[in-house]
C-alpha cells in the first residue's frame, strides 16, 4: 500500500515538473558585448548624478553648479548655481580647499507628479551642511523654492569627511550618508580618538561614535509633503531615547559613500573610505582598510573603534602616548569628553569586504595601492521592464563595486541571504578615472561619472559614461591605420582597414570619408584604399562600417600633407648596434635631413635644435613600450617609461606635476630634495614602505607591489624636475659614448640611444616630429628571450631549452653582427655536440661552430643586421644562456 502511495506520488512529481517552464542558465556574457559610450567630458568636479526619463542626467559639481546633460542635443546646461562653502580652517587661521560644497543630488520618487527634488550641500558662511527640497519643473532651478528639510551641523576647521549620498528605499524612505568630520592625518594612520583639550576636531568619538550626531551616520526619514521629515520605523534609536537622534540608521562609520538599495530586499549597501595606515602595531591597532557594507536592518559598524572585520584598536592617550586595552566590539563605550550620547553603544558590526593598500588575503581580486570604496547599484533584470539595453540575466542580483583610485569594476555574488560569496572583474580591460557614482538608468545601462585623478581641481579626464549591453547584433569593431599619417605633396597614403571584425560573423560595408577643413574631397568603399592628396592642409579620413542589420561604426585617421616628416638617424661609426659591452667606447654621428628645413650637412638645421640623449635602464623594462617613438621632442626614453609607469600607477590621484593636491607637486618634491645625495634611496624606500610627516599629516599609501626597479625609475625622474632642464643634458649630435655601467647597476639593463628633431612646420602643415632610437641590449642573452625556436622543449620556467631532435633551433631576429668575434653558448649538463651558427635561414651559410667540446663558436666577420639561427647537431642537447662576444 505504501510503495502504491509512492509510485502515484511520483507521478504526480514528474507531471508537475514537465508542466513547469524550462529556465536556461545564462553564462557570463562576452565582453565585446558591453560598449563604453562617453556622453560628456571635461566635467568639473562631478559628484552625483540622477537619470531621469528619456536619457537626460542631472549631476552636482563640488563647486555649486547643478547641471543637465541632454542626450537628444549632446549639450550640457547649467540649471543652478548655489554659493557653498568650499574651504576649511587651519589651525594657523589660514584656509585651504576643503571637501564640502555641493554634493548630492536625488529626484523624489513621485517627481513626475510633485516635481520634487532634493539637494545636499554646504550652504557659505554657515557651519551645516544642508538638506533642501526644491521645486524644479525644468529650465533654471527656481532657487526660492527651497525648503530646508535638515541640517547636519558641521566643524569648517581642521574638517574633512562629508559623505553625501542619498538613496530612496522601497517605502519612499529618503536615506543620507554623512561622514566623520574629523581630521585623522595627525592620527598616524590610526583611529582618531584625540580627547585632549581643544582637539575635538580630531575625535571621531564625537561624530561617528556619538550617539546623539548626525555626522558619521546613515540618516534614514521620511519627507513629508509640508517639507518637514517623519521618522520610519526600524531606525536604530526609537523616538524619544535619552541622548540620542532618531534620524540614525547607521552609525559608526568613517566616510560611507555611494549608497544604494537593493530593489527586492530593501537591504542596504554602501562603500566605507577608511583611514591611511599602512602596517598595523600591537600597541595602536590594526592596518587600514577601506570596506564594502551591507545592512539589513539598523545597526552600528565600529568606528572609530574598529575597523574591516571588527578589527579593534586600542584606547590610545594623546597626551601621555600611552595605550590602553582594545575595544570589546560587543559593548563598545564612549567615554569621550566630546561625546554628547550614550557611553554604551549598539554591538559592532564588521565589514562584508575589507580591503588594505596590498593585496588582501581575503580579497586578491581587488590588487594593490591606493584606495577609495565606492558603492554601486545591484542588479535586478525586473527593473528595467522596458529598457533598451538591459544587462543579461548573469548578473542578476549581483553587487558592482568601484574603486576612485583603483578603477575596476567588480561583480559581487551574494546568496540568497545577503552573505558574500564571491567577486570577479567586470569587464577587466576598462579603466576608469576617479569613478565617483554608478548606477544603473531607465534603459538598463550603467552610468558611470568620472571625477578625475586628483583633487579640488578641474580634471580633463572627468567625464560621464555609459556601459551599454548588447545581446543582439553586435557593432563591428572597427580599425583604422594610415601608411603615412604625414608627409610632402603629393601624398601617396594606402588607408587600411586591418583588424576591424564583427564578432557575430557578419559580412561588412565600409565606407571612407575624407574631409578637409569640413568639406569631404574623397570617398572609397573599399576596405583598403589608396589616397593621393596634392593640395595641403589636415585631412579627416573616416572609416564607417556597417553589418547587414544596419549596425555600424566608425573610427579615425588624421593626415597632415604638405609637410614631410624630418628623417632621423643614429649612426654607428665604430661598435655594435644591437649589444653593449662594458667599457666600450662607441663613436657616433646623428643625421637629420628634411625637405623643408634642409639637414644638418647643409646647417639649415642647426645641432642644437636636435634632441640627442643616451641613457642606461635597468634590468626590467618593457623595451617594446620604451624603444616605440614617443612623440615628444624633449623627453628622454629614462623619463619617457618613468611617465608610462606613474601614469598607470596610482601616483596622479594624490600628486600632480606643479600644482598640490592630496600631496605635494613632483617640482615641490624635487626641489625638496635638491642636491641631497641620499634622497633617491630615502624616497624609494619610502614609497614601497609608505609614510607621513614630511609634508605635513597627509599620509602615502606603501606601495610594496611595485618593483624597486620601477619606483628607482619615478624617483629619479620627479628628482630631475629641480633642474632647468629636466631630461638632462643634451648631448652632441657628432661624438663618443663609453658604455659604462654605474656602480649599483648590474650588467642586465640596457642602453637607450635617441635623436629627435621637430621641424618648423608650414602655412598649411603642422610641425613634424622625428625620431631614432637604437637600444643596445646586454650580451647575456637567457633562451627564453630568444625570437623563435623549432623542435626545442623548454622546462616549466623556460630557463633551459632542450633539442628534441638532430636539426632543432633557435632563433635571433635582426643581430648586428659588426666586431663580433663570438659566441659563447652556457650549456645545461654536459652536452658537447656542435652548435652551428646559420645566416639568414636554419640552411643558411655556416659563420660559426662549436668544436671540440667547446662552448663558444668563432664567427666569420660578417658587417650588417641578420637574423641567425643556432642549429643543434644532436638531441637532448640543452642551453640556458648564449653570451655575444665582443672584439
Amino acid at each position: 500500500m505504501n510503495q502504491i502511495i509512492g509510485l502515484k506520488g511520483l507521478s504526480l512529481l514528474l507531471l508537475l515538473l514537465l508542466q513547469l517552464p524550462v529556465v536556461a542558465q545564462e553564462g557570463k556574457p562576452e565582453t565585446n558585448r558591453f560598449t563604453k559610450v562617453v556622453l560628456a567630458q571635461k566635467l568639473e568636479e562631478p559628484m552625483q548624478f540622477q537619470i531621469m526619463d528619456g536619457g537626460k542626467v542631472l549631476y552636482a559639481e563640488r563647486k555649486g553648479k547643478l547641471k543637465l546633460y541632454d542626450p537628444a542635443t549632446n549639450k550640457m546646461e547649467v540649471i543652478a548655481d548655489l554659493q557653498v562653502s568650499r574651504e576649511y580652517l587651519k589651525k594657523s587661521g589660514e584656509s585651504s580647499e576643503g571637501e564640502d560644497g555641493l554634493q548630492g543630488v536625488i529626484l523624489d520618487p513621485d517627481y513626475a507628479i510633485n516635481h520634487w527634488i532634493y539637494i545636499f550641500y554646504s550652504p557659505k558662511n554657515e557651519s551645516v551642511n544642508r538638506l533642501s527640497r526644491f521645486t524644479w519643473k525644468g529650465g533654471r532651478l527656481n532657487l526660492s523654492t527651497e525648503k530646508k528639510v535638515l541640517d547636519v551641523i558641521v566643524q569648517r576647521e581642521e574638517c574633512c569627511h562629508v559623505g553625501g549620498g542619498m538613496v530612496f528605499d522601497k517605502d519612499k524612505n529618503l536615506l543620507l550618508s554623512t561622514g566623520d568630520n574629523t581630521y585623522s592625518k595627525s592620527s598616524d594612520g590610526f583611529t582618531p580618538i584625540d580627547e585632549r583639550p581643544g582637539a575635538a576636531p580630531r575625535d571621531a568619538q564625537k561624530s561617528s561614535g556619538n550617539t546623539n550626531d548626525l555626522r558619521g551616520k546613515i540618516l534614514r526619514i521620511h519627507p513629508e509633503a509640508d517639507g518637514t521629515y517623519t521618522i520610519p520605523a526600524g531606525n536604530l534609536f526609537p523616538e524619544g531615547t535619552p541622548n540620542t537622534r532618531p534620524e540614525i540608521y547607521t552609525m559608526g562609520n568613517r566616510n560611507p559613500w555611494r549608497l544604494t538599495v537593493d530593489s527586492k530586499t530593501n537591504w542596504l549597501y554602501w562603500g566605507e573610505v577608511g583611514p591611511d595606515g599602512s602596517n598595523g602595531s600591537e600597541s595602536r591597532g590594526p592596518r587600514s582598510y577601506d570596506e564594502f557594507n551591507m545592512a539589513k536592518k539598523a545597526g552600528n559598524y565600529g568606528w572609530p573603534y574598529f575597523v574591516g572585520d571588527n578589527q579593534a584598536y586600542r584606547n590610545y592617550d594623546f597626551a601621555t602616548k600611552k595605550s590602553g586595552e582594545l575595544y570589546d566590539p560587543l559593548k563598545p563605550l564612549n567615554k569621550s569628553p566630546n561625546n554628547t550620547g550614550q557611553q554604551m553603544l549598539p554591538p559592532a558590526i564588521g565589514a562584508m569586504i575589507w580591503y588594505p593598500y596590498v593585496i588582501s588575503p581575503e580579497f586578491p581580486e581587488m590588487g594593490s595601492g591606493g584606495r577609495s570604496a565606492v558603492g554601486g547599484p545591484v542588479f535586478h533584470k525586473s527593473d528595467f521592464k522596458n529598457g533598451a539595453r538591459v544587462f543579461p540575466a548573469y548578473y542578476e542580483g549581483k553587487w558592482l563595486i568601484t574603486d576612485w583610485v583603483r578603477g575596476w569594476i567588480l561583480s559581487v555574488t551574494l546568496d540568497e541571504l545577503g552573505n558574500y560569496k564571491s567577486m570577479e572583474r567586470f569587464l577587466p580591460d576598462l579603466k576608469l578615472y576617479g569613478a565617483i557614482d554608478m548606477k544603473f538608468g531607465p534603459d538598463g545601462s550603467l552610468y558611470v561619472l568620472e571625477y578625475g585623478n586628483g583633487y579640488f581641481k578641474d580634471n580633463p579626464e572627468a567625464e560621464l559614461i555609459r556601459i551599454e549591453f548588447n545581446g543582439g547584433n553586435r557593432k563591428p569593431a572597427v580599425q583604422v591605420a594610415a601608411s603615412k599619417t604625414a608627409g610632402a605633396l603629393p601624398l601617396k597614403v594606402n588607408l587600411s582597414s586591418a583588424g576591424t571584425a564583427d564578432a557575430d560573423g557578419d559580412s561588412l560595408k565600409y565606407d571612407w570619408k575624407i574631409s578637409r577643413a569640413g568639406v569631404v574631397r574623397y570617398r572609397s568603399q573599399l576596405a583598403n584604399p589608396e589616397l593621393l592628396l596634392n593640395t595641403p592642409g589636415i585631412y579627416k579620413a573616416v572609416l564607417t562600417v556597417t553589418d547587414p542589420g544596419g549596425a555600424k561604426n566608425s573610427k579615425t585617421v588624421e593626415i597632415a600633407a604638405g609637410n614631410a616628416v624630418p628623417v632621423v638617424k643614429f649612426d654607428f661609426i665604430s661598435g655594435n648596434s644591437s649589444f653593449y659591452f662594458p667599457g666600450k667606447t662607441i663613436r657616433y654621428a646623428v643625421s637629420v635631413t628634411d625637405k623643408e628645413d634642409g639637414s644638418l650637412a647643409s646647417k639649415r638645421i642647426l645641432s642644437p635644435q636636435v634632441a640627442v640623449s643616451i641613457n642606461y635602464l635597468s634590468e626590467g623594462y618593457d623595451m617594446t613600450v620604451i624603444a616605440q617613438q614617443q612623440k615628444t621632442f624633449d623627453v628622454s626614453a629614462q623619463f619617457a617609461s618613468a611617465k608610462g609607469l606613474i601614469k598607470k600607477s596610482d601616483c596622479n590621484a594624490c600628486h600632480a606635476l606643479d600644482t598640490k593636491s592630496l600631496g605635494p607637486s613632483f617640482k615641490q618634491v624635487a626641489l625638496k630634495y635638491q642636491g641631497s645625495k641620499t634622497a633617491e634611496a630615502v624616497l624609494a624606500k619610502k614609497v614601497i614602505s609608505g609614510g607621513s610627516g614630511v609634508w605635513g599629516d597627509a599620509m602615502m599609501p606603501a606601495h610594496s607591489s611595485m618593483s624597486q626597479t620601477e619606483v628607482n625609475s619615478i624617483i629619479k625622474y620627479i628628482l630631475s624636475l629641480s633642474k632647468k632642464n629636466p631630461v638632462g643634458k643634451n648631448l652632441p649630435v657628432k661624438g663618443t659614448y663609453t658604455t659604462n655601467v654605474k656602480q649599483g647597476q648590474t650588467n642586465k639593463g640596457t642602453f637607450i640611444f635617441r635623436a629627435a628633431y621637430k621641424d618648423r612646420g608650414t602655412k598649411f602643415a603642422p610641425a613634424q616630429f622625428g625620431e631614432h632610437i637604437v637600444v643596445l641590449k646586454n650580451p647575456n642573452i637567457p633562451v627564453n628571450n630568444t625570437d623563435g625556436s623549432n623542435q626545442m622543449n623548454f622546462n616549466k620556467d623556460r630557463t633551459v631549452a632542450s633539442a628534441k631532435i638532430a636539426g632543432a633551433f633557435l632563433q635571433l631576429k635582426e643581430i648586428d653582427l659588426t666586431e663580433l668575434k663570438g659566441m659563447e653558448f652556457v650549456m645545461a649538463g654536459n652536452s658537447t655536440s656542435a652548435i652551428e651558427v646559420h645566416l639568414d635561414s636554419p640552411a643558411g651559410p655556416i659563420i660559426g661552430k662549436t668544436t671540440n667540446g667547446s662552448s663558444i663558436a668563432g664567427l666569420k666577420e660578417t658587417k650588417g643586421k641578420h637574423n641567425l639561427w643556432l642549429v643543434f647537431t644532436e638531441k637532448d642537447q640543452k642551453i640556458s644562456f648564449i653570451n655575444m662576444l665582443g672584439i
